[in-house]
This record gives C-alpha cells, sequence and structure tokens, in this order.
C-alpha cells in the first residue's frame, strides 16, 4: 500500500483550480476532485479504510471510511466522495457520528471472517487486524456459527483463495479489471454467501496476478510459493530491483534464514508504481544459490574437475597468456552496469581485443550503429511519466504487454484515464494491444521499416488509421518505441530513427533483458567505449585510457568483430581463447553455429552462475554471485539507474568484476580491485562525452515475401516461457499461455491447414495448434522460446525469416 506521509497544509501554494475545505477543523485548499480521504491524508489524518487504494477507481465498497459531513443526515464514505467549496468533515477523530459508524461496520465485517490470524499468511501485516485494534470493540457479540467454504480455492496455479476471509472490498477484482485488463475475477452471489471466484473454464492466468494477493487487505488471496512458509517478522527485507526485463521495477525482497521466499512490489511511483508482474514477483528460484559451488578446470582426461582459486585463476592466466590481440567476449543480458564496465575495460585493456559484444540474441551491424548513435550516452530519455502524457505512442517491434509489462500497465492506465492514441506496426493485434484500446497498422515481418518510413510520408499507404497517426506524430512529446527484434528487419531502425527526426517525436529503445541497456552504456559492442564514446576517436580513447588508468597504446585501435563475425572467426581458428559470461547459445540466431565455435576455439573460459551449453566446452569455469548475492545497478529502458543492495550480505561469493580483476591481476595487467563502489566511481568518471559520436544508420528499408506452401515468422517471446531464469517455478510456468501457430484465413486454405501445422526448415520441424487470425497473408506467427516452440533452437530462424507450411497431425 502506498505510505501515508503528513504534508502540512500551507507547504506548497494552493492549486488553481483548489477548492477551500475544513477537514477536523483544519481549513485547507485542494484540487477540485479530490476525495476527502486525500485530503485528510495532507494533514496527517488515516481515515480507516480496506476497499480504498490511491490507484484503484473508488468503489465505497467496504465503508469502513464513513465521516461526518456538515449538512449529511448521515455519514458518507470519504474515499468516494469528492471535496467541494466549503465543504467541513469530520473524521473519526473529532465526530462521535463517525467514530461509531466506523465501530459499526467494523463489527459486521468480523462477524464471519474467521479467527485463524495465528495461521494467516496476513498475520502481522494485516491492515484488518491493525484497525480491529484500533477501531473495532474488544470482545465480539456474535455468537453463532461462522461461514464456512473449502479452503483453498485455486483461482490459478500459483494464486489460492480462502473465501471466509474475504471482506468484499473488491480490490483484487478492480486490480484485475482497472490496471491489469483481466477481468478473470470477480465477486459474485450476494450478501453472506459474496464470494470471489472464477470461470469454470478461465482461471486467473493474468501476467499481473501476483498484485492481488499484495492488495488484498485480510489474506483471503495468498500465493502458493509463499502460503505457510513464515510471518512478516521473522523476514529479513531487502529493496531491490528486478533482473528479469528492462522495466527497472523496484522490489522488495523478503528473507528468511538465508533462503528468498517471496518478492513483493516496491512503492516506487516514477517507475512501476506499486505494481509488477508475476515473473518478476515469483520467478526467483535462479538466484537462490549459485550452482557452482567452486571453479572447475579441465584436466588431461577431458572432464572438469573441482579446482581452488589459485589453481583455476593459473590455469585462466596460462590459457590467455598468448591471446592477447587474438581472443574475444561475449557477454548475455544478465549483467548489471558495475560488471558491463569490468568486461568492457578487461576486453580492450588487458586482452587488447574490441571483439566484444553482449547481444546474445538476434542481431545486426545496423543495430549497433542505431544503439552507438541513439542509444549509447543519451542519459534519461522518454521516462515513463511522459509516455502517459504522450499525444500519441507508436510501437515498432514491441510487444509491451509480452516484453516490458511496467510499459504496458502504462500505457493502458493512459488509454484507459485520457484516451492515449496507441499504435503497433506489427502482424496481428495481440491481446495486450487490445487492452490498450489501441490500433493495429497490419505489417508483415520484415516490413516494418516500410511502414515506419510510410508514416514518415504522411501515412497514406497505411490507410485512415495511418494517416490519422502520422498527424499526431506531429504533436509535441510524441513517442515512437521500438523493440530489438528491429533488428531483424532490414532498414527498420534507420527508418524509426529518420521518422523522429522528421516529426520531431521522442525516439526510446525498449530491450527484453534487464542488463542490455547498461551493456550498451559500458560500450560492450565492437566499435563503442563506454558513455557513447567512439574507440576511432582519439579524444574518446584518450578519456577512456585515463578513467581506467592504462596508457592509451594499451587500447586497441581497429574496431571489433560482432557476434556472428565472432563465431564464424572461432570456427575458422582466428582466435586462442574466449571468454564467455551469461550466454546462453540457444538464444543466439544459429545456435548449432555458436556450439561449433565453443568447441573449436583453443581455450574457453566461462564465467557464469549456473551450468549452460558453454560449461560442456569450457576449460575453466569461474562460478559469480546470484543475483541477491551482490550489490549492483541497472540501467533500465529510460536510462534511469536502478541501484539495488546485496540480499545475503554475509556472501562470500565473487561478482564478475571482481573475478576479472583477479585473472588481470594473474596476467600482471592489473585493473585495480573492481568492486561496487569503484565501479560507481569508474562509471560516473566515464560519463556521456559528446565527443566522437557513430552517425545515425540510413539503411534502406526491405521486405521479405513467401512462396507458395511457405511463410514469413513473425515471433516474439511470451513473458512466461523456457527462459533460464524461469526454471524452478513450476506454478508461474502452468500459467504461461499456450503455444499456437496464428495463420490468416487465406493462408491457412492455401496450405490445406486444419487443426495443426507443421513448419519446417533445413534445421528442424514444430508441430503446432493453429489459430486462424486477421493477419497479412503468407505470415505465421509463433512464439519464440515457448514449450512445443523452440524457434530458434528448432528451427534455427527468427522474426522475418522463411519457414515450409504443411497440415499437421499434432502432438
Amino acid at each position: 500500500m502506498t505510505a501515508t506521509i503528513p504534508v502540512p497544509a500551507d507547504s506548497s501554494p494552493p492549486p488553481v483550480d483548489g477548492v477551500s475545505i475544513t477537514v477536523d477543523g483544519v481549513p485547507m485548499t485542494v484540487p477540485k476532485g479530490t476525495m476527502i480521504i486525500r485530503a485528510a491524508e495532507q494533514i496527517g489524518v488515516e481515515v480507516p479504510r480496506f476497499c480504498d487504494h490511491p490507484l484503484l477507481d473508488p468503489v465505497a465498497a467496504c465503508r469502513m471510511c464513513l465521516v461526518e459531513i456538515e449538512g449529511q443526515g448521515k455519514p458518507q464514505p470519504a474515499c468516494a466522495v469528492a471535496a467541494s467549496e466549503g465543504m467541513s468533515v469530520k473524521t473519526q477523530r473529532t465526530s462521535e457520528m463517525a467514530e461509531l459508524a466506523q465501530r459499526g461496520v467494523m463489527e459486521f465485517l468480523l462477524i464471519n471472517h474467521p479467527l485463524d490470524c495465528p495461521v494467516c499468511d496476513k498475520g502481522g501485516e494485516c491492515p484488518l487486524q491493525n484497525q480491529a485494534m484500533e477501531h473495532g470493540r474488544s470482545e465480539s457479540r456474535f455468537d453463532l456459527e461462522k461461514r464456512h467454504f473449502d479452503k483453498p480455492i485455486n483461482l490459478s496455479a500459483q494464486i489460492l483463495l480462502d473465501r471466509e476471509r474475504c471482506v468484499s472490498c473488491a480490490r483484487c477484482t478492480r486490480f484485475s479489471e482497472q490496471i491489469a485488463g483481466d477481468p478473470l475475477i470477480e465477486l459474485f452471489e450476494r450478501g453472506s454467501k459474496q464470494q470471489v471466484g472464477i470461470a469454470e473454464d478461465r482461471p486467473f492466468d493474468s501476467y499481473f496476478s501476483g498484485n492481488t494477493v499484495q492488495v488484498c487487505p485480510v489474506g483471503a488471496l495468498t500465493s502458493s510459493q509463499y502460503r505457510f512458509r513464515s510471518r512478516p517478522f521473522d523476514l529479513v527485507s531487502v529493496p531491490t530491483v528486478c533482473e528479469h526485463c528492462s522495466s527497472g521495477c523496484g522490489l522488495r525482497t523478503d528473507v528468511r534464514r538465508s533462503t528468498v521466499l517471496r518478492r513483493l512490489a516496491w512503492d516506487t511511483p516514477e517507475v512501476n508504481e506499486e505494481w509488477n508482474c508475476d515473473k518478476g514477483r515469483f520467478a526467483f528460484a535462479h538466484a537462490a544459490t549459485p550452482e557452482f559451488d567452486t571453479p572447475l578446470v579441465r584436466g588431461d582426461d577431458g572432464i572438469l574437475h573441482a579446482a581452488t582459486w589459485p589453481e583455476a585463476l593459473e590455469r585462466v592466466a596460462e590459457g590467455l597468456a598468448d591471446a592477447r590481440g587474438r581472443s574475444a567476449v561475449l557477454t548475455g543480458g544478465r549483467l548489471t552496469l558495475e560488471d558491463s564496465l569490468a568486461y568492457s575495460k578487461f576486453a580492450r585493456a588487458v586482452l587488447g581485443t574490441d571483439d566484444v559484444d553482449f547481444r546474445a540474441r538476434p542481431h545486426s551491424t545496423e543495430e549497433a550503429d542505431f544503439l552507438a548513435s541513439v542509444v549509447a550516452g543519451s542519459g534519461l530519455g522518454v521516462t515513463y511519466d511522459q509516455l502517459e502524457n504522450a499525444p500519441v505512442v507508436v510501437l515498432a517491434g514491441l510487444d509491451p504487454e509480452e516484453e516490458s509489462p511496467i510499459v504496458f500497465l502504462r500505457l493502458r492506465k493512459a488509454a484507459r484515464k485520457r484516451q492515449l492514441p496507441i499504435a503497433s506496426i506489427a502482424a496481428w493485434a495481440t491481446p495486450g494491444l487490445g487492452k490498450m484500446f489501441g490500433t493495429l497498422l497490419p505489417t508483415a515481418p520484415g516490413a516494418e521499416g516500410e511502414a515506419l518510413s510510410a508514416l514518415a510520408r504522411g501515412g497514406d499507404t497505411l490507410g485512415s488509421d495511418g494517416r490519422r497517426i502520422a498527424a499526431l506524430l506531429n504533436e509535441p512529446g510524441a513517442v515512437i518505441l521500438v523493440g530489438e527484434r528491429l533488428a531483424t528487419c532490414t532498414g527498420a531502425l534507420s527508418a524509426a530513427a529518420a521518422l523522429a527526426h522528421t516529426t520531431g517525436a521522442r525516439l526510446a529503445w525498449i530491450p527484453r533483458r534487464a542488463g542490455e541497456r547498461g551493456a550498451v552504456e559500458a560500450g560492450l559492442l565492437p566499435g563503442l567505449l563506454p558513455g557513447g564514446r567512439s574507440l576511432a576517436d582519439a579524444q574518446s580513447r584518450a578519456e577512456v585510457a585515463a578513467a581506467w588508468g592504462v596508457s592509451v597504446d594499451d587500447l586497441p585501435t581497429k574496431v571489433g568483430r560482432e557476434v556472428d563475425a565472432i563465431v564464424e572467426a572461432a570456427r575458422a581458428g582466428a582466435y586462442n581463447a574466449l571468454v564467455v559470461a551469461g550466454v546462453d547459445p540457444f538464444d543466439t540466431r544459429r545456435p548449432d553455429d555458436v556450439i561449433a565455435a565453443l568447441e573449436a576455439v583453443p581455450f574457453l573460459v566461462s564465467i557464469e552462475v549456473r551450468p549452460s551449453a558453454v560449461t560442456e566446452f569450457a576449460d575453466v569455469v569461474l562460478p559469480v554471485s546470484t543475483i541477491t548475492q551482490r550489490a549492483g545497478t541497472f540501467v533500465d529502458w529510460e536510462g534511469r539507474t536502478r541501484v539495488f543492495g546485496q540480499v545475503f550480505r554475509t556472501s562470500l561469493a565473487l561478482t564478475d568484476a571482481r573475478v576479472l580483476a583477479m585473472i588481470a591481476d594473474e596476467l600482471d595487467r592489473p585493473v585495480g580491485r573492481q568492486d561496487v563502489a569503484g565501479m560507481r566511481k569508474e562509471a560516473a568518471a566515464l560519463a556521456p562525452s559528446g565527443s566522437g559520436r557513430r552517425e545515425v544508420p540510413s539503411v534502406a528499408a526491405s521486405s521479405v515475401s513467401a512462396s507458395s506452401g511457405q511463410a514469413v515468422v513473425s515471433t516474439w517471446h511470451h513473458l512466461l516461457d523456457e527462459g533460464t531464469l524461469q526454471r524452478g517455478d513450476d506454478d508461474l510456468a502452468a500459467t504461461a499461455r499456450t503455444a499456437v501457430a496464428r495463420v490468416s484465413a487465406a493462408t491457412a486454405r492455401a496450405a490445406g491447414l486444419t487443426d495443426f501445422v507443421t513448419l519446417s526448415t533445413d534445421a528442424g520441424s514444430l508441430d503446432l495448434p493453429v489459430v486462424v487470425t486477421d493477419m497479412p497473408d503468407g505470415v505465421v506467427w509463433l512464439p519464440t522460446n515457448s514449450h512445443n516452440s523452440n524457434v530458434r533452437r528448432v528451427l534455427g530462424v527468427d522474426h522475418g525469416a522463411i519457414v515450409s507450411l504443411a497440415s499437421g497431425g499434432g502432438a
């Protein structure tokens, strides 16, 4: 719940459109439309409430907030009555009527509420407990049997309902309908039989269902993950930041006996407000403990054996000794800003190579140029508040509900509250777009660049919706949001930059992984140094060398290779060593090629938290700390730094930065201790510079077309899929969306598809259920990495590629 901070009535100038009222004898001026309960908070008066929540529409369901209003014959709900000029309000502090009314309501609420506080998960942090002590009777006058229900009821695999505890405040149902757009739970029946329920064939499989547990004021809703695990007073709470996507959500991580038991959304008004997605709330089994206890070194028998740190570091130094200038560094999206800076320094100053890239996913040279010229060093760009207040938002290569859930919630909020126009350049209107009341600009995969260019020309070729959106883009404050899959669409990122330049709209890039924006800022791209500096610029190289405490001659001068080129060079024997951290080969465009490169390189160092496909080929494995064992910083998609604390403060596990410093010492090329405080100072010293910026890419847009019996692939990740960081959370996985293949009716007829389709390439085939969808012909959509739909691993293709279609027989 939002904390109430008392603010003196005269601490700020009165609002221009304010109304003057009196609360408990204190005169004040509040904005027109302010509810009485909010006005009382401004003078430090907390009116008791259950149904009220500042981010939900008022409903006056619980009647606990009754107050006396002069001129009214009976108490009124403070949460649902707006202040009006000259109104005089008395709360329970000064009105016997209000106090008696609140005590009466509390007595009614407790008539059927069970006395199971000692075993209730909410016990110790329960608003009903607290307010019953303050506003209730010392003993009950009700001596009849309370109502009973079978308990608990599974609303979904992870949300459980104890119906007899419910006080019908409707917080959960209002959140689901108003905030998440998933009206899957509702209040049924009337009177004492009233209860929360779901339809028999529609479980509460919302991406945001966990928030209902947090806003429930009485413990009626609990999670299967935390139920009966602990009491609040046994927990140690640490403010943290979500490691899953680039939304930057603030979290509260609760720990008992060195075990993470739950995570809650932290009140962060400028980012996630008071919400988070179920992935961020429940998917933390991966962070419990490192799966590697000690370093591993491959022996003469070809098997990895446990080793001490000195032994492992000595072996790494031997393998890297003759690799200066003939090595590469590949990192993934899990790294903090501090660790990304450490890898950037290690590659350039220690290994003498610019062959470094964080994009363990489909990518392009155009994307590298776009990130270096538009994103890197740009600081805080488009913000969540600016999204909400924009005249229009255009989405290209991005499904916010699946790829950045808090962006989705903010856009839905703006669309619902002020009818924000939202347009999506995509193959089909996703459920998330419908919940944002958005407009689809139908576009075949690979043709996103042409659609963006059409908007720059006025949108005529995109129909009336296109012309309307194009006109709105010229208004001040318009926003264009692009996702990472535009990297696979030739000319799309160039077209997005050109559209922003032509219209004056603000442009933002939203990657899927939490560490990717920080990696850009740290210079984990070939030719890019920290703070948006260019390796080719002499002044930039001098600035970085000074900050790193090395000679400028120690830095490479030749722009290095990108991921695909690194893989090809490794397969061809161009490297003596590879350093790999946080990379899953099956996330890349061609997993088989990456695995062949790992097998071919003479010396491979894996710096990782858990075993992966890289481990099988590594000569040395160096374990590093999980997200709960380290402090650090993520940079969210806005460019906002999100600092988080160390949950397990007694952990001796090392961060990536410390491990790299130890390797550098062993190679006799010291880079300093590289603890978190030191890396943050280094980041401040490498603040964005205006020198040596790369030019914005200008690649001509193109499109892809399929022949008879084929289709162009449209694909992106479901929020809940088979990602590495979701392993071990079975109840969460049970709420994931089912993988299907979507095609148009014409495409289904042409390919003879009925219930199932077989999609095939030279690499393999997938069988999926068919869902006929309103979308361009010759296109097939399927999720990238869901159960039975591993596009890159099985088919070896990605967004914009060609696959063959045939009628399938099903699983």
